[in-house]
């Protein structure tokens, strides 16, 4: 590391994080001035777009190499009033909250106070979605039954496929000016709307041209001022980038990265996505140029890593837009959740590792940053020692990379009907999510808490938290004489709560649709321009909505225990069950101690326990997959949590699997935490069992002592493990290296652990920044000292 990348990392690490009111005040003012009336909705996204980067803070930082903030400084968080409004107690909690706060000055609140809130109140999309919900979508929701992501932020969890490496935004521009001139207003009845969305595609093009012009122009200007020789020729070099990109296809790897950055503060200023936009592979984007310049003598390796490690520190100065609401208290991480791609195969198949997967998973391990956020694409094409690597780096207990299978990924998106090109080209984005890079809008719906549904069926539909009855009356469960009878009542309410929750985000995307549309990011996915259809109307090539199942391992052991001990051995009544259950145990302790260690467990190779598995993921399967959005996507499950397996236990009471009340259920398809009694090598056994395929991603999540890597052979033997698991069809698996007492200790004494990072669930963070739930969630998952 350079002096001066140690120097613009500390910057990064020390930034303070904070709500920035600028952007929200812009587009305020751009409202209230009435420069959209007499515009279609897409010319006034694009025109309220131009306004925003046309008067937003330029900030360079001195000594870096690539520019551009998402706000006036870094870590100065925009909001994003349109979408949803943070009220002032939502301003009061984000600056008081103990981890994770955003300090709100005066001056912001102030804003907010007299500008900001007055306006917008009533009027954000959140206000229109919610007024537009049926009761019983709001008593499932308030329930704890699903999560709904756009509830309060925007669509564009989708990621960038190589035409901003190939295409300048004048190309692009071209392309847009040929669709206008191909539109058929005789025979086309949309022929208009397509105009309108076209026009808005054109200005926001433009506009992001504008924007780096303005920072050229802040360069230039720095570079007259600057006395140091070295810096000053930098500053010119750098103005002249932006002076010609992204207005023209990148030429050199630096331009490259330019060019990648204004783009990504274009999607993230335009509407607030919230996570997952990225470069996707990045090592396959960069290398052509790398390769380039190394043959010119025009870059060398370590100017191509000090370019790569500055690219690092900008994804790190953007921490996540703080939530509304009961989230503003609970989502209590900064990541951005940009997943870099490295590794897979070419478009022909072949093995695509080359030297810059290699340098970029140096600056992975070197930087030891939380953003961006890392994985490795794992074929049997690759070579030992790509996976081997990554190993390496995940021993020092990083929790980066995760590690995905290419070979499952790819076959779960030609299952979904993409072509084996753009099924090579993809890959995962935010935790574990699968699509098509460059052609696909594939959006996050909300999670689905499975272990929660039981317990409405336990009830005959009715939620004893709520005092609601939010479910149908399948039955009361103690005239089950069958653990059938159990499961077909089970099957039911999942239906029941899937329609719910699919008709929530149909209402939500129709909302999108005709009020917030993209048409910035609408220029970056294939098949937008072409179609002259904005990217959240259907306009990409593929679209796809995911429901994340959580909890699978609660609902498998808790169906198992249920099976063996009311239905099977009937040592206990349905009755007396559920009374346990209602007093989270209390004077039931040696039922507890027979759930808990006497009842075949999910994760140990055991079909007593893996059966119900294989039960629900198909009725959950089913209940999801073939449903159709507006803009014509299909729903498809995908099973992970992120933290959200912490928010749904603290919604239930104990269930049947042993679990207390108001604790984490278990986390992505990993067992329930300390249930995995037989090593790692029973849980993939285990986790194999279901259908991979069929899913748009699963997330494993596995613990190391330490001490596991100090035997020589353990890289090889960890690398075995993943190698064995994707020949299963495994999705992906990831690995925390750490010891509970370590865990323990820093709980006690977070002072001395400032730097302790862990693996959570489909990303990485703080230890100290993660709340005690959670902290304990992941001290008590099983941890592996041997294979």
């Amino acid at each position: 590391m350079t002096p001066r990348i140690k120097k613009l990392r500390e910057q990064s690490l020390n930034a303070v994080n904070k709500i920035s009111a600028e952007r929200a005040l812009l587009i305020t003012e751009f409202y209230k001035s009435h420069q959209s009336l007499g515009n279609s909705i897409p010319v006034q996204r694009a025109k309220a777009f131009r306004y925003i980067m046309q008067n937003k803070s330029i900030c360079i930082n001195d000594g870096e190499l690539i520019v551009g903030e998402r706000g006036p400084a870094p870590k100065a968080t925009p909001t994003y009033p349109e979408i949803t409004v943070h009220s002032l107690q939502d301003l009061d909690i984000l600056n008081t909250r103990e981890k994770v706060w955003f300090r709100v000055d005066k001056e912001t609140r102030d804003a907010y106070e007299n500008i900001i809130i007055p306006f917008w109140e009533g009027h954000s999309n959140r206000d229109r979605v919610m007024n537009r919900m049926k009761q019983s979508w709001m008593d499932a929701y308030n329930a704890g039954i699903f999560t709904e992501f756009m509830e309060q932020r925007a669509p564009g969890h989708t990621v960038a496929g190589n035409k901003i490496y190939t295409k300048g935004m004048l190309d692009i521009i071209l392309d847009i000016k040929e669709s206008l001139i191909k539109l058929d207003f005789i025979n086309d009845p949309k022929a208009y709307d397509k105009q309108e969305e076209l026009n808005a595609m054109q200005m926001a093009a433009e506009t992001i041209i504008l924007f780096a012009s303005r920072h050229a122009q802040k360069l230039e200007e720095l570079a007259k001022e600057e006395k140091e020789e070295v810096r000053k020729i930098e500053l010119e070099t750098m103005a002249k980038i932006c002076q010609n990109v992204p207005a023209n296809a990148p030429q050199t790897f630096h331009e490259a990265l330019q060019y990648y950055c204004f783009v990504h503060l274009g999607v993230v200023t335009e509407l607030n996505p919230w996570d997952s936009f990225n470069p996707g592979r990045l090592d396959q984007h960069l290398y052509p140029f790398y390769k380039k310049e190394l043959a010119e003598g025009t870059l060398t390796k370590d100017k191509a890593t000090e370019l790569l490690q500055s690219f690092w520190v900008k994804f790190n100065n953007h921490p996540a837009p703080p939530k509304v609401g009961i989230t503003a208290l609970e989502s209590n991480t900064y990541t951005d959740f940009a997943l870099i791609n490295l590794g897979g195969v070419k478009p022909d198949g072949s093995d695509a590792v080359n030297e810059m997967s290699y340098i970029i998973l140096d600056v992975i391990e070197e930087m030891r940053l939380l953003q961006p956020s890392s994985m490795v694409q794992l074929s049997k094409k690759n070579p030992e020692s790509f996976i081997n690597r990554a190993i390496k780096i995940v021993k020092t207990g990083f929790g980066q990379p995760s590690i995905f299978n290419t070979d499952a990924i790819i076959q779960e998106l030609t299952n979904q009907g993409k072509s084996l090109i753009d099924a090579r080209n993809g890959g995962a984005s935010g935790c574990v999510e699968s699509g098509a890079f460059g052609t696909e809008s594939y959006l996050l719906t909300g999670y689905f808490n499975l272990p929660k549904i039981l317990e409405v069926t336990l009830h005959n539909g009715f939620d004893q938290r709520t005092q609601k009855q939010i479910g149908l009356q399948t039955g009361d469960p103690k005239s089950f004489k069958t653990m059938q009878d159990l499961m077909v009542a089970f099957e039911k309410q999942v239906q029941h709560f899937v329609n719910i929750k699919v008709e929530g985000s149909n209402i939500i995307e129709k909302t999108f649709m005709s009020h917030i549309p993209t048409p910035f990011l609408s220029i970056i996915i294939d098949d937008c321009v072409a179609s002259g259809t904005d990217y959240i109307n259907g306009g990409a090539r593929y679209n796809t909505n995911y429901i994340q199942g959580v909890g699978m391992g609660t609902i498998t052991d808790s169906l198992t225990a249920l099976k063996q001990h009311v239905f099977e051995e009937k040592s206990i009544g349905m009755d007396e069950f559920m009374k346990a259950l209602e007093n989270n145990f209390e004077g039931a302790e040696d039922l507890h101690y027979k759930l808990v260690y006497k009842t075949p467990k999910y994760g140990n190779d055991d079909d007593r326990a893996d059966d119900q598995l294989k039960d629900v993921f198909e009725l959950y399967y089913n209940a999801v997959n073939g449903h159709k959005s507006p803009r014509g996507a299909a729903y498809r499950i995908n099973l992970l949590p992120t933290t959200c397996h912490v928010y749904f236990g603290s919604v239930m009471q104990a269930s049947a699997d042993g679990r207390m009340a108001k604790t984490p259920v278990s986390e992505g398809i990993s067992p329930v935490q300390g249930a995995d009694r037989k090593g790692p090598t029973s849980v993939a056994k285990s986790a194999a069992k279901i259908d991979h395929l069929r899913t748009g991603g699963t997330l494993l999540n596995q613990k190391f002592t330490p001490s596991f890597f100090e035997d020589e052979t353990s890289i090889s033997k960890v690398s075995s493990l993943v190698r064995s698991y994707f020949k299963m069809d495994g999705h992906h698996i990831q690995f925390n290296v750490v010891n509970a007492d370590t865990l323990r200790d820093a709980q006690k004494h977070p002072e001395h652990y400032k730097d302790l990072i862990v693996r959570v669930a489909g990303y990485s963070d703080y230890f100290n920044d993660l709340g005690e739930d959670l902290q304990n969630e992941i001290i008590n998952r099983t941890e592996h000292d041997n294979l």
